[in-house]
């Protein structure tokens, strides 16, 4: 097995190869209402998904389809009621702060 040096490595991480060649402006990306908009609409596709996958089960299809499709639809509804739940947590951490 042949070692890599650890000067090559460090070469590379100071001179900037790799990382992003532009800062992130504001306003230059997605807005944040756009960006929860497209993560609902997201959430609501795979819970279409599992109708159909549901549907095609009742109709002699495959189970593991359905089984997958459900877990997917729950982990996601359960990511976005943790999201929301922050969400909330820090607008109430906002309107705690004194002016």
């Amino acid at each position: 097995m042949t070692d890599l040096p650890i000067k090559d490595i460090g070469g590379k991480i100071t001179s900037g190869e790799g990382l992003q060649s532009k800062p992130l402006e504001n306003g230059s990306g997605a807005s944040f209402e756009s960006v929860i908009n497209d993560a609902l609409g997201k959430v609501s596709q795979v819970q279409k998904d599992v109708e159909t996958a549901v549907n095609e089960l009742a109709t002699g299809g495959d189970i593991t389809d359905a089984v997958l499709a459900i877990e997917k639809a729950d982990m996601s509804f359960q990511l976005m009621v943790e999201i929301r739940n922050k969400l909330i947590s820090t607008y109430e951490e906002v309107m705690k702060m004194q002016v």
